[in-house]
């Protein structure tokens, strides 16, 4: 008897001490070890200063955003730290992403590359804000028709940027820029009397402002695109366009 209750003993204490390590080891284990890549969040690239929070994003990779493309199939993909948007000659393709998370007052901003694009394309890049079709507030940059680059005297080295707020109310900035150049865009929305009031900056220059008429009910998603839009040129585009956006950034007020 005093044999077989040795023996006993001697098991139970073993088995106690495998439980007790198979426990210790899995609380060491990380969660996110568990998820496949495209899902664990990216969190590296937040920090608080004081009240502020900045959120960037240098396109390492697309964790934290979706496919948000209208026309044709996706043509986009990451090329050294850059996110390369393009969309095909000959058609009306619309190719974008935008942000899962939606936000409201702070400082939006978008690093991007302006190629030369297509003289008299109907292609336009994106760098936007949308909650809908009347909550959008825009930059657009195209070729333009030719009418309004010479009402802007524009020069054969020179395209055009459309700042927009599409509705409530509708209001729309045009300047011309060089083309073959990285641009910083941002739009920053403040409160005044309860209603955002947003401005356009190029380059740390205001260029436009303008008061809305709906507040933080409606929170935006950011988007980056390239489209071939009517408004923006003369001509369905003749060539493929593309753009690089080199990081976004959402600062809190």
């Amino acid at each position: 008897m005093k044999t077989t209750t040795k023996i006993l003993c001697v098991t139970l204490v073993l088995i106690l001490f495998s439980c007790t390590n198979e426990e210790l080891i899995d609380e060491s284990a990380s969660p996110l070890s568990t998820l496949p890549e495209s899902t664990i969040p990216n969190t590296s690239n937040q920090r608080t200063t004081g009240t502020s929070t900045l959120k960037t994003w240098n396109f390492d990779n697309l964790n934290e955003w979706v496919d948000a493309t209208q026309v044709g199939v996706p043509n986009y993909f990451i090329d050294n730290g850059n996110l390369n948007i393009s969309t095909h000659a000959n058609t009306y393709d619309r190719t974008k992403i935008k942000s899962i998370a939606s936000y409201t007052t702070g400082t939006y901003t978008w690093k991007v590359y302006v190629p030369e694009m297509g003289v008299g394309d109907q292609a336009s890049i994106g760098a936007f804000l949308y909650n809908n079709d009347t909550h959008e507030l825009d930059f657009e940059i195209g070729y333009g028709k030719q009418s309004e680059r010479e009402s802007l005297n524009a020069l054969s080295d020179e395209l055009i940027v459309y700042m927009t707020s599409q509705a409530n109310p509708a209001q729309t900035y045009r300047k011309t820029i060089k083309r073959e150049q990285w641009y910083t865009l941002s739009i920053q929305l403040t409160l005044v009397n309860r209603n955002y009031y947003a401005k356009w900056v190029i380059n740390n220059v205001v260029l436009g402002s303008t008061p809305l008429n709906y507040g933080t009910k409606f929170k935006f998603n950011i988007f980056c695109s390239v489209e071939n839009l009517s408004f923006i040129g003369d001509h369905i585009p003749y060539s493929d366009n593309y753009a690089l956006f080199d990081y976004v950034e959402y600062k809190s007020n």
